[in-house]
């Protein structure tokens, strides 16, 4: 079982979390002092035994939580805040479990994802989550870049030592006034949403960040499809390769507007 915990205030734990967790066989904790401060919060002792799983044992302790899942143990498994396999621990087992026919559920409980999309101001019609972006800039750069067309809202988690470099990436990338939210320590004491363009985040982000992060930016505006005609598919094309695109990629981007294969596009930038 998947169990999702609070991502700041203990009182947001749902009721059955403790019931799960107390009736556990085998808690999986990706710090189990973390867990221990959980418990306490909660008020329940547990009665089943406690492993960690974290990313670095999580490859080599997966065959052993599914061996005790195998033998009929109840797991439950949490990590430090929110619900595990989400950019946490977590989907090594899930998968293991599947492939071994083993039923896996879980406890919903808060998620800084939602949270924060909720509190963006953004549109949360349609959004994606995309994580972590690479640590090396020229990686995080080329992940933001292939994001410029994203039309649905976008949310990151990422290090407070890191989110100005980010903002600044995404202000690159993504235009600088594209606008977006910075959600802090969601939940917490010091709970802060700043709202503006990545521009005027970067920063604000200059004077340095603390705490938890979370970086939700609006999507790109509808791109109108291109007419699937030689002369308006060369046009599209020399209009991104002027914008700053590679010609490689400038006829990837116009072939999937016009609806057509990329050798398509292809052969009619280069007709002679």
């Amino acid at each position: 079982m998947l169990a999702g915990t609070p991502i700041g205030q203990a009182g947001d734990a749902p009721p059955r979390l403790a019931q799960e967790l107390a009736g556990a066989d085998v808690v999986a904790a990706e710090d189990t002092r973390r867990l221990k401060r959980l418990t306490t919060d909660l008020g329940i002792t547990l009665s089943g035994r406690v492993v960690s799983y974290f990313e670095g044992n999580e490859q080599a302790r997966t065959p052993v939580l599914l061996e005790a899942l195998l033998a009929g143990e109840r797991v439950v498994l949490v990590t430090d805040a929110g619900m595990p396999s989400v950019s946490d621990p977590g989907y090594r087992l899930v998968a293991a479990a599947v492939e071994a026919d083993v039923r896996v559920t879980a406890v919903p409980g808060p998620s800084a994802v939602l949270t924060a999309l909720a509190v963006s101001g953004l549109p949360v019609d349609r959004f994606c989550f995309e994580g972590f972006l690479p640590r090396k800039a020229g990686e995080r750069s080329r992940r933001l870049e292939s994001l410029a067309r994203e039309e649905r809202t976008m949310v990151f988690f990422e290090a407070p030592h890191r989110t100005e470099a980010a903002l600044e990436a995404m202000a690159a990338a993504l235009g600088d006034e594209r606008p977006a939210a910075v959600c802090r320590e969601l939940t917490k004491t010091h709970e802060e949403v700043v709202r503006g363009g990545l521009r005027e985040l970067a920063d604000w982000a200059a004077e340095g960040v603390r705490g938890e992060v979370t970086v939700v930016v609006q999507g790109a505006a509808p791109t109108a499809a291109v007419e699937n005609t030689p002369e308006a598919l060369r046009e599209a094309v020399a209009e991104r390769e002027g914008g700053g695109m590679s010609r490689k990629e400038a006829i990837a981007a116009v072939a999937k507007l016009a609806g057509v294969p990329k050798r398509e596009v292809y052969d009619v930038v280069h007709v002679r």
